[in-house]
């Protein structure tokens, strides 16, 4: 398949998912979700490397057997689909997409061909559900819609077909499945003890690595490393590929917690487990060093302590702030370097020049995944995918990729979720989940702003879903 029949398929697949998000009708959702299937095939048939046809033609109709299997099973208890999907969301996995190296979540992929097959069979027997997302809808079909249609004229056919294929429409499907669970307090506490129960095994990991000074996956960390200006200055990624990925992932585990510790009254041993996960966790976090993960945590503590104590919660502001402060100035960039872009390890200057990109291109943008080739050429640098033009801060790139309508649909968005997810907090146990939903939403949003990973992270999509399915039940017996 030549790129413009990709495009084509790409676009396809994203009106597909958009349709399936805000149609009302069944025929319509039942033709949005084959439209996203064939787009997807599409793209796998453009980016599947030359020669292994066969081979994974074999895989594809052993997977869909497997996930015909699975897809019943979730039929029968739809929130094992929450619980795979978490369980699955580390597992990056660095591969070659034909030229290009991706760090892929090839395991959630699985669950999200379950996720379609069970969606496929409720659709068929389901004619009255439609928009399981709610208030966010509207707003999520939009951009998902545009970006598509930004495919057309992409800079970058290849990186757009990865970011579409591997990260928007599969993740975004799986918000619509999730977002059609039926809300349950045992459920959302097994959701909770699993995320702690995985951020406490990848924190000791961590902490392991920092002691022993080995880590996994990741060469570029280790020269770092080999080449850090102080002893005490080693960074590490427990099982995950990059330092700040883990680091985002305990951060929402930490978040989780402190609900937990904060809200909820119950058996004082109960509680003392879960503080002894903070600190643990905390541990953990402390040598991946990921500054952008640092600072989404203290946002995120800020936003709950306003949210559960009001006025004085406004202090959590003042030591918030004192907390960035201090871990901006003991990084080691900050006390050896100088300048702005040595401080912030090159992002301001890419910050910049990626707002240069969106001013030259305001209303189309360069397309999806064509930030680092407008970038590269509005820098004049060499090579077919420089790695000094990856972007570093989602809204510039979404403004870059998407131009001004692209900015202003996801803006729409991250309004319309915080809105939906802080909306009439109560003081019982779904409150408190959907705080929690909230708070680490705020995190990652935050975290987003330093590290370009929210669309590829599933654990944005899950929230999306979630903070829509909490509120469903919103007469609650107090805790």
């Amino acid at each position: 398949m030549n790129g413009g029949a990709a495009q084509v398929a790409g676009a396809l697949g994203a009106l597909g998912l958009a349709t399936l998000l805000a149609a009302h009708r069944r025929d319509l959702r039942l033709a949005g979700l084959g439209g996203w299937a064939v787009g997807c095939a599409g793209l796998v048939v453009y980016l599947a490397p030359h020669g292994h046809h066969r081979l994974l033609a074999a895989a594809a109709v052993l997977g869909l057997i497997a996930a015909a299997a699975g897809g019943a099973l979730v039929v029968r208890v739809p929130w094992l689909l929450a619980l795979a999907t978490l369980a699955c969301a580390p597992a990056r996995i660095p591969v070659h997409v034909g030229s290009t190296q991706a760090n892929l979540l090839l395991p959630l992929y699985g669950v999200v061909a379950v996720a379609a097959i069970a969606l496929a069979w409720e659709l068929f027997g389901d004619g009255e559900r439609s928009r399981e997302l709610g208030p966010l809808a509207n707003p999520l079909a939009l951009f998902v819609a545009w970006e598509g249609l930004t495919f057309l004229w992409t800079k970058d056919v290849r990186q757009g077909a990865i970011e579409l294929l591997f990260f928007v429409l599969p993740f975004g499907l799986l918000a619509v499945a999730l977002a059609r669970l039926q809300w349950s307090r045992a459920w959302a506490l097994t959701l909770y003890v699993q995320l702690a129960a995985m951020a406490l095994v990848f924190a000791v990991i961590g902490i392991v690595q920092y002691e022993t000074r080995n880590i996994f996956w990741n060469p570029k960390v280790k020269v770092d490393n080999a080449y850090a200006p102080s002893g005490w200055f080693y960074r590490v990624n427990s099982v995950f590929y990059d330092p700040s990925i883990y680091g985002r992932f305990l951060v929402i585990a930490i978040v989780a917690s402190l609900v937990v510790v904060l809200l909820r009254r119950g058996d004082p041993l109960w509680r003392v487990a879960v503080v002894l996960t903070i600190g643990i966790t905390w541990a953990g976090l402390l040598p991946s060093f990921s500054q952008s993960s640092f600072v989404a945590l203290s946002a995120a503590i800020v936003v709950g302590g306003i949210v559960a104590w009001r006025r004085a919660g406004l202090l959590l502001v003042a030591a918030g702030i004192v907390v960035v402060i201090v871990a901006i100035v003991v990084s080691p960039a900050v006390r050896h370097r100088a300048s702005l872009s040595h401080v912030t390890s090159g992002r301001s200057t890419l910050v910049s020049k990626g707002i240069k990109v969106a001013v030259h291109h305001p209303v189309a943008g360069v397309g999806v995944g064509g930030f680092r080739r407008a970038y590269s050429d509005l820098a004049h640098l060499r090579g077919k995918e420089p790695k000094a033009a990856a972007s570093h801060t989602t809204p510039v790139t979404v403004a870059a990729e998407l131009g001004l309508p692209g900015l202003l649909l996801f803006a729409w968005l991250v309004a319309v979720a915080l809105f939906t997810a802080f909306r009439r907090i109560v003081p019982t146990f779904d409150g408190a989940a959907r705080l929690a939903f909230g708070l680490a939403l705020v995190a990652i949003l935050v975290h987003c702003l330093f590290y370009n990973a929210l669309f590829e992270d599933p654990a944005f999509w899950g929230l999306l879903a979630l903070i829509v399915v909490a509120p469903r039940r919103l007469v609650e017996v107090p805790a």
